[in-house]
């Protein structure tokens, strides 16, 4: 039972949203499992295939590739392209009234060169997690394939 509850919780962040504005997607979707979604639109497949999958393994999940990203490189060019923000949720230290110091996580939005520039040391030292991944239609429309 509880590999049952492990699997759930897993795909509690794969998920398809979209708005007026934007696609959300769940970071722990593989480029493999966004190109079976029904709900991915046929335009961000298509920039998958061939764009992001030409550099990147069909096995990774959108949560490792954006938090291993760096500012350079075909696919951050591309994700770049597509005016991709990243929801990030972070550990912060806060004071409570007794000026004692205790640990909260944020959740935060970061443009995709603000998470980029981000050494790998840093995500770690503040626990950094990658939730979501959000992909402007604007982008997306304009982008030529």
């Amino acid at each position: 039972m509880s590999g049952h509850r492990e699997e759930l919780s897993d795909n509690d962040f794969k998920y398809v949203i979209m708005d007026v504005e934007s696609v959300y997607l769940g970071a722990r979707f593989t480029f493999g499992e966004l190109l079976g979604q029904e709900m991915v639109p046929f335009k961000l497949k298509a920039i998958l295939n061939q764009y992001i999958l030409k550099e990147a393994d069909q096995d990774t999940t959108l949560e490792s590739q954006f938090y291993y990203m760096v500012p350079e490189g075909f696919v951050y060019d591309t994700f770049s392209q597509l005016k991709v923000r990243v929801k990030v949720v972070v550990q912060a230290q806060r004071r409570t009234l007794l000026g004692q110091k205790r640990f909260v996580y944020e959740e935060k939005v970061l443009r995709l060169k603000e998470l980029a520039e981000i050494n790998l040391a840093k995500k770690k030292a503040c626990g950094m997690i990658v939730r979501e991944i959000i992909i402007s239609k604007l982008g997306l429309l304009t982008f030529s394939v």
